[in-house]
């Protein structure tokens, strides 16, 4: 009976001795934290906090009265949820971003907000939103860096007070409507077309002014012969092909002899020469004509009644002159 007590004694001896490590293993292991780099402990002891934030490295607590809480302090990448918006110019479109956002308070993280990258994403989308809603489609496919950089003054904003940085915002991509799409290839290819053709009408334009500058140097003949006989020699290469080229007579010019040149211009000079003569014949005949008919009216008027008023009459005037009677029109000089 005896030794029965005292195996019981024994067994209860060790049981409680068991039960005393157990305790000191629990209170060793909730008394000593260990925090990595990018980590820190903001510790409370009976619901206060103790100072700034501890770590990293070895942390000892209090058991039963202190409780620390774990921040991370890297950068947390977070997609914001597709969203739905009306740009200002009354555009349909659906917006995506990205958000870079780490935290560089650990008590604020913790004391501020219950959930700060919860809270980081809601405040994201609603962001996104409002400030891509006064934006004109235009600015929001074309001015993507300003836009991003709008979105993360805004959002930091909200998010200090949190102890939170936002570092950087992206939007990665803008849907609209198909319709819209082709409407903005439709102006996109009406755009290129129009620079197209202002680029062929300044060609055009460039090529006419050159066209004119060549035409100006080559108004010398000799130039403009260099010139056929450069073209000349460009086609002579092609041997399978048949060239009628027609050749101004303005070339052949300057190799014309002076002797034709002088015969061509002495016989035009006679031929001016005996026109003039010819004009000139005619113009005294028609005023000795009209010189004699005025004396005859003249002695008519003058002569008294019943006397011979008989005038000499052109006939015998120049019958007296020995010249040949008017009544027979004398051959006009030059005339045959």
């Amino acid at each position: 009976m005896g030794l029965v007590l005292i195996q019981a004694a024994g067994i209860g001896v060790i049981v409680v001795l068991f039960a005393a490590v157990l305790f000191v293993v629990y209170i060793l292991a909730s008394a000593v934290r260990i925090l990595k780099e990018y980590e820190r402990g903001v510790i409370f002891r009976l619901g206060r906090v103790q100072g700034g934030a501890k770590g990293p490295g070895l942390i000892f607590l209090i058991p039963i009265m202190d409780k620390m809480v774990r921040v991370g302090l890297r950068i947390v990448s977070l997609a914001v949820p597709p969203q739905e918006l009306i740009t200002r110019d009354n555009v349909p479109a659906r917006v995506d971003a990205v958000i870079y956002f780490r935290v560089i308070d650990p008590n604020r993280s913790v004391l501020e907000v219950e959930n700060y990258g919860l809270a980081t994403s809601q405040i994201s989308q609603t962001t996104l939103r409002s400030v891509l809603g006064q934006k004109d489609l235009d600015d929001l496919l074309t001015n993507r860096e300003a836009i991003n950089q709008e979105l993360q003054v805004v959002i930091d904003e909200h998010t200090e007070p949190w102890g939170v940085k936002v570092s950087a915002v992206e939007v990665k991509d803008v849907v609209i409507p198909q319709g819209m799409q082709r409407s903005m290839a439709g102006q996109a290819e009406a755009e290129r077309e129009r620079r197209a053709k202002i680029i062929a009408a300044e060609g055009e334009y460039q090529a006419s002014q050159r066209l004119h500058d060549a035409a100006d140097r080559l108004e010398s003949p000799t130039a403009l012969q260099l010139r056929l006989f450069q073209t000349l020699t460009e086609i002579s290469s092609e041997n399978n092909s048949t060239v009628i080229l027609p050749v101004p007579i303005d070339l052949f010019r300057p190799y014309l002899g002076d002797s034709n040149g002088s015969a061509d211009g002495q016989a035009r000079h006679a031929r001016a020469t005996r026109i003039r003569e010819e004009e000139e014949a005619e113009r005294l005949y028609e005023e000795a004509v009209g010189q004699a008919g005025s004396e005859q009216q003249a002695m008519q008027e003058v002569a008294p009644e019943g006397t011979d008023s008989h005038a000499p009459t052109p006939t015998e005037d120049a019958t007296k002159l020995g010249e040949e009677p008017p009544g027979e029109e004398p051959t006009r000089p030059g005339s045959s």
